[in-house]
């Protein structure tokens, strides 16, 4: 039953605040400031933290651009704390506050955050969890999979899986993300094309709606909170458990990297090589992305350094002629024994003969897989130990169909972004395939069998982060003018028309669900889609 008290919820929460800062340092829970009737389970008050270094803590995320206060942030011990937190705000006819899950906040707009709400620190959960958040079992019907916490960082999955000779399929390009913020979007990299985004590698999730209960879903057990949390962008619950499936890992990888001058070759190459998509396809490639190579800097760059120096001037020498060359990536796994090693090689060496990247411009390296996975860390420590990392990350990350692809090159990587000339960072440019996709899921990707996903990786400066927005934005509004039906992925917008507009034919779906499983719009308000 809702509690009814006489004050507004506005008064509540200012009464909350100015307790908080007239008794600081002082002993007493917060839950003790609150009038009595306010409150039904507080066996979680001394974990809710007001202090500085939590408030700025929870205050930012990666993009280091926005940043809003919370009025507290929840270290919680056990999933039945997050469960107190939002059952407690839930049994208010108007609740108290709004609630944030927050991963690693590898957001870049504020997502993660949560103003003059509760900021929910899931990574303090692994402090508490049992075998390391992680365990492996097999089932007769769907093989091996693994009980991860949504608070794991995928790392800690691999890390757990190796053991045992197994591993997940789908990956993102960087492991120190937590697993349900990727769910939460969808998980992308170069193996999304054969193995698909990590939300369709998903078997079963225990999530806590924002009604305040823990619900187990699967497809075929409350599949509409199921599909609804996979790239729900923390809409409809938070997600504690994911039952992800796993396989026998490799061991090597073959990995590659191919110079072009000429994008319509760059392009076909890559629909070629993800037209092999069959998991069990023996002749296909097990990860492609591209990326753009630009006269701003070097050809290696943070996320690895993969050209050997004495290749440096020949490649700088195709900036100059060209300005843009854009660089083909491919991963062949293998296991680690002669024979699989030398069909490995023999594939590859096919499948050079059907491509059209420069001659003479093909570096190959042999790595462990686990390396492969990894290997956007090293670079990151780097930039660390640089104080490089925790820098202004104005970051645009696109989905555009096939068919706009061509325009996209001549009218942004020809035109906007070589006239601006301020491009620092990684821009990627890859295919996957819709077929891939599920799409009962709450992700949103364009209409056509092939689409690109298009990521400019920018750092900047914290005086010049701007000039870096206004880029996005003229490269949005040129989408807009071209008819190019783009969809952001970590969508940030400002407008409910403009969220109707992402969500398209999905939007009718995704309000009913929010009424269903969050009917107070307590969850992610950080996203500003209903708050």
């Amino acid at each position: 039953m809702a509690v009814n008290y006489a004050f507004p919820a506005y008064f509540i929460v200012i009464l909350f605040i100015s307790r908080l800062i007239s008794t600081a340092g002082k002993s007493k829970p917060w839950t003790t400031f609150l009038p009595p009737k306010l409150f039904l389970n507080v066996d979680f008050a001394e974990r809710i933290h007001t202090d500085p270094l939590a408030i700025k803590s929870a205050s930012t995320d990666y993009g280091n651009i926005i940043h809003q206060k919370p009025a507290a942030v929840l270290y919680p011990s056990s999933v039945q704390d997050i469960l107190s937190l939002i059952t407690y705000a839930y049994n208010f006819s108007t609740p108290p506050f709004t609630i944030s899950a927050r991963g690693r906040s590898h957001s870049v707009s504020g997502q993660a955050m949560a103003p003059n709400g509760v900021v929910v620190d899931m990574m303090r959960l692994r402090s508490y969890t049992e075998k390391n958040g992680v365990e492996i079992f097999k089932s007769p019907s769907s093989g091996f999979y693994a009980d991860v916490g949504g608070e794991q960082l995928w790392i800690d999955v691999l890390k757990a899986t190796i053991e045992h000779g197994l591993a997940p399929t789908s990956w993102t390009d960087y492991l120190y993300l937590t697993v349900g913020g990727t769910l939460s979007n969808a998980g992308i990299s170069g193996q999304t094309f054969r193995y698909g985004p990590q939300i369709s590698n998903v078997y079963e999730m225990d999530v806590i709606t924002g009604r305040g209960e823990l619900v187990t879903c699967s497809a075929q057990k409350n599949s509409e909170l199921f599909f609804a949390v996979l790239g729900g962008l923390g809409q409809f619950g938070i997600i504690t458990r994911a039952r992800i499936a796993i396989e026998p890992a490799p061991k090597r990888v073959k990995w590659v990297r191919m110079l072009y001058s000429d994008f319509s070759a760059f392009t076909k190459d890559q629909e070629h090589l993800i037209s092999k998509n069959g998991r069990k396809q023996s002749n296909a490639v097990d990860y492609v992305e591209g990326s753009l190579l630009m006269d701003q800097g070097p050809p290696n760059n943070w996320r690895s350094s993969f050209f050997p120096s004495s290749d440096i001037p020949r490649i700088m020498s195709l900036f100059i002629q060209h300005r843009i060359i854009y660089c083909l990536e491919i991963a062949k796994y293998y296991y680690d024994d002669a024979t699989t090693q030398h069909s490995a090689a023999k594939e590859l060496e096919q499948m050079y003969g059907e491509l059209s990247f420069i001659a003479g411009f093909k570096t190959e390296k042999d790595v462990g897989y686990v390396e492969f996975l990894d290997r956007v860390r090293n670079g990151e420590l780097k930039l660390q130990s640089e104080g490089l990392w925790e820098v202004p990350h104005p970051w645009l990350n696109l989905f555009l169909p096939k068919s706009s692809i061509s325009d996209f090159n001549s009218g942004v990587f020809r035109d906007i972004v070589l006239k601006r000339n301020i491009t620092t960072g990684p821009v990627l440019v890859y295919p996957m395939n819709r077929n891939k996709w599920d799409d009962r899921t709450s992700a949103v990707i364009p209409d056509e069998e092939v689409f690109y996903t298009v990521g400019f990786l920018h750092s900047s400066g914290f005086d010049d982060w701007q000039r870096y927005d206004d880029q996005n934005k003229e490269i949005l509004s040129f989408c807009d003018k071209a008819g190019i039906k783009v969809k952001q992925y970590f969508p940030y917008y400002k407008t409910k028309e403009e969220w109707i507009k992402h969500f398209g034919s999905k939007w009718r779906s995704f309000r009913e669900r929010k009424a269903l499983f969050d009917p107070k719009m307590m969850l992610s308000p950080g996203q500003r889609i209903f708050n």
